[in-house]
């Protein structure tokens, strides 16, 4: 056995030998070790379906390039993967999974996947053995199909060894250690008795320049040795194999291999198998398995079957299927399938450690193991990926991540697996967890609450007596009930004043001798002068925006800096390791994560400096807000009432403002206090959702949706927070990759009924020519709003494009950055 590669791969599943090959295939000296028989994990049990059905962009590229990838392979490696491109018909009982579908065809459209959406009769004349006088309709995918995960991970093994990597089985890893350069990697030979895998005598050790854990349901184990929080746990899934169907069979004889069935409202799909049917359930109820690790005696096992718990899903295939009902049962299989709290795999860097990557927690590993594979590859050999794999990222989970908390969570997520997935979903296991004091005050007030990070937000404010927190009766792929609650904020916010918990912003102190000379080079900006504030970008090696910041500058070796909240381990991580990486040549900086010691109201509208001047205690309080004593883009230390205040002059919303940041002890307080100097002005609870909207009409870019790793602040149309006479990480590469696509708003005439989510595809004629990022509503302009790429010649004002909602085009024209206040005359107004 080899004792020293460039790149270890720990896991001999789908998704590990897909990360083998392609690290070969780059060039890099690789060695997979798996700790029984390749395939012995899940994938052995896995049905092998291949759905292309997503709503993620990234998760959507990783799917398309693996279905891709799968059919090139038996050229390559001589080895027959068993890809049966059949087809997958997804069956829509309601107009509501209708409208779900359509709103992923617009995802498909912008991945370049093909699709076709059929009519009750079209299904019923192609696929007679179909029951089709409750269906709505389907879409389906003609490239779609199913594979035989033990072929497909045994042709990417040969291909693998075809380029030079090394694949040992029976090795486990027992440990880890990192020297300050390399990982030296202890593992003992396993071997068989008695039908278990026992360790041996024989162990060594293997120096590894970089790591890959692909342990699948052996996750939980891998975080233990790399005293991490993964919430990577498995769930019990089962599918039931039946005896040939006669109909199928005699179907078969004119016709080619059934294309997958899905009907989604039922929860469950169907394949074809040597004439009969498998049938694989989401049902409630499945139990999380292996929360802290899986037994030494458990190989490739199941767990015993539990034919009650799927009954309604079973009777719905002999519905769906009526030719299935006298057919009998022939093998069942109730086996763990790994999952994450949100149903995205965990891809990328283990946070704190270096040259550790992750690639856990697949639900879809079959589907995702050659996509994971090239772009894990391309991270890892290239410094980035091609598409922004954020979604995926393992810092996405904080540290105050529970094994209790993924458990249920996973629970849940296997649970909605074939749950109407509206833009605006909210889930409810697990919640309320992480809450700000205010909390109770706001849900007493009427707030609807999001989750972001684990926190509790606001997304808007409905009925005073409204029943259920998660408005699940109020979602739509359309306007929801939420939406004319969401039109009023934003009213109050333009003609008012509104105030936004904003509470979950991730909030950083960096101080110290070398903390000036850092930021000066992790960030693309200048710095702001004592007192002021910037907006800037760290950038990736590769010239994309890595994460966004407001900067408070506090002395001139102290600065607070500001992100989203969504990202708060993430942005920790970048901070510590880039601070690290470069403390020879700046010096020493502390950075402190101080995002829960911080509570943030944010007060915007053309009356927030009445209400705040009624409760400031200054010397001289009528002039303690004016332009000269606190301009915009600056930030002072005041009270308000008893509670010392940073407050930042800034908004959001585009709207004069202010936000609040105060000691979080005090946060019940401040709430009150504001409440109560609002009440004469109209103070109106404000959410996300209304804010979103509203920085929409200032084209303010979004981290995560305008901004991401896949494009540069330049081709974000940024270049005002870019300053090109220094030096900053990134800034060459930016340069070099020149401007692919450009950043615009548009305001789109759209149906009466709906608004763009932000993930719809833009047309010019028949030519698709890029994609929105945001989309929502325009209270000062009335009609639909959204913000997206489309190719630079296309960027120009007054440019008219279509965008596809509900499959159909309708009306975009492309406007000048900030349509609402161009001039900022709003924001900058005096007092």
């Amino acid at each position: 056995m080899k004792t020293h590669v460039k790149a270890l791969v720990v896991g001999g599943g789908a998704v590990g030998t897909g990360i083998a090959y392609h690290l070969a295939r780059a060039g890099w000296d690789t060695m997979l070790l798996e700790r029984d028989e390749l395939t012995a994990g899940s994938t052995w049990h896995a049905a092998g379906l291949l759905p292309l059905f997503n709503m993620g962009y990234a998760t959507g590229h990783i799917h398309d390039y693996s279905v891709k990838f799968y059919k090139s392979l038996e050229a390559e490696t001589g080895l027959n993967p068993g890809f049966a491109v059949v087809g997958n018909l997804r069956m829509a009982q309601s107009a509501a999974r209708m409208d779900e579908y359509m709103l992923y065809a617009t995802t498909a459209e912008t991945l370049g996947v093909p699709f076709e959406f059929l009519t009750p009769a079209q299904i019923a004349a192609r696929y007679p053995l179909i029951r089709t006088d409750d269906l709505q309709g389907a879409l389906f995918h003609p490239t779609d199909g199913y594979i035989n995960p033990a072929d497909v991970t045994q042709a990417m093994a040969k291909g693998a060894r075809q380029l030079g990597c090394v694949i040992e089985r029976r090795w486990q890893v027992d440990g880890y250690r990192w020297t300050g350069a390399e990982w030296i990697v202890s593992v003992t030979k396993m071997v068989e008795r008695g039908g278990n895998l026992v360790r041996s005598e024989e162990t060594a050790q293997i120096v590894a320049e970089h790591v890959v854990t692909a342990t699948g349901n052996h996750a939980q184990r891998t975080a233990q040795m790399l005293g991490l929080k993964l919430p990577a746990i498995p769930v019990e899934h089962q599918f039931i194999v039946t005896e040939p169907d006669p109909a199928l069979v005699e179907w078969r004889k004119t016709n080619g291999e059934h294309p997958v069935l899905r009907d989604a409202d039922a929860k469950w799909y169907v394949r074809e198998e040597r004439g009969g049917w498998i049938l694989g359930p989401y049902e409630r109820g499945a139990p999380a398995r292996f929360a802290y690790g899986v037994p030494d005696s458990f190989r490739a096992d199941l767990f015993p079957l539990d034919l009650d718990r799927i009954e309604a899903e079973y009777m719905s295939m002999l519905h769906r299927l009526p030719s299935s009902e006298t057919v009998g049962l022939k093998d069942d299989f109730n086996g763990p399938i790994c999952y994450t709290p949100d149903g995205n795999p965990l891809v990328g860097p283990a946070p704190g450690l270096r040259n550790m990557w992750l690639a856990e927690g697949f639900s879809f590993g079959i589907t995702a193991a050659g996509g994971t594979g090239h772009y894990l590859a391309q991270m890892m050999t290239e410094g980035e990926a091609e598409i922004d794999m954020a979604a995926l990222d393992p810092r996405r989970f904080g540290p105050w991540i529970t094994t209790e908390y993924a458990a249920r969570k996973n629970e849940e997520c296997y649970d909605h697996v074939y749950v109407l997935h509206h833009p605006d979903e909210e889930r409810p296991a697990c919640r309320p967890l992480r809450t700000a004091p205010a909390y109770d005050r706001q849900k007493a007030r009427g707030a609807q609450f999001g989750c972001v990070n684990g926190w509790e937000r606001p997304n808007y404010f409905g009925p005073v007596d409204a029943p259920d927190t998660f408005d699940h009766d109020t979602r739509s792929f359309r306007r929801g009930g939420w939406w004319e609650h969401a039109v009023a904020e934003a009213q109050a916010i333009r003609g008012g004043v509104g105030m936004i918990d904003a509470t979950a912003f991730t909030k950083h102190i960096v101080r110290g001798p070398g903390a000036t000379a850092f930021l000066d080079w992790f960030t693309c900006n200048k710095l702001p002068k004592v007192g002021r504030i910037n907006l800037t970008y760290a950038l990736t090696a590769q010239g994309t925006t890595r994460t966004e910041y407001t900067i408070l500058r506090m002395s001139e070796n102290e600065y607070y800096l500001i992100s989203a909240g969504a990202w708060t381990a993430y942005d920790s991580d970048f901070l510590r390791k880039a601070a690290e990486d470069r403390m020879s040549d700046f010096g020493y900086v502390d950075i402190h994560d101080v995002t829960t010691q911080w509570g943030v109201f944010a007060l915007a509208g053309p009356k927030s400096r009445d209400l705040l001047a009624a409760v400031i205690k200054d010397s001289d309080p009528a002039t303690a807000l004016c332009n000269k004593r606190f301009p915009w883009l600056s930030w002072r230390n005041i009270e308000l009432g008893m509670c010392p205040v940073r407050a930042v002059r800034v908004a959001y919303t585009g709207e004069l403002g202010w936000e609040l940041h105060h000691p979080i002890e005090m946060q019940n307080y401040l709430f009150d206090l504001l409440m109560a100097a609002g009440a004469p002005l109209d103070l109106k609870l404000v959410g996300a959702r209304a804010q979103n909207w509203l920085r929409q009409e200032k084209s303010y870019r979004a981290f995560g949706n305008e901004l991401g790793r896949d494009a540069t602040p330049l081709e974000a149309d940024l270049p005002r927070f870019v300053d090109l006479g220094k030096d900053f990480h990134g800034k060459d590469a930016m340069q070099a990759t020149g401007i692919r696509s450009t950043c615009v708003t548009l305001l789109v005439d759209g149906p009466k009924d709906a608004d763009p989510w932000g993930r719809e595809a833009l047309y010019l004629g028949d030519t698709r020519v890029g994609r929105l990022t945001s989309g929502g509503y325009s209270v000062a302009f009335g009609k639909s709003i959204g913000m997206g790429y489309v190719r630079p010649d296309l960027a120009a004002p007054g440019t008219q494009l279509m965008v596809r909602m509900q499959r159909t085009l309708w009306p975009a024209e492309v406007v000048a950055d900030s349509p609402y206040d161009p001039t900022n005359a709003r924001i900058r107004q005096d007092g």
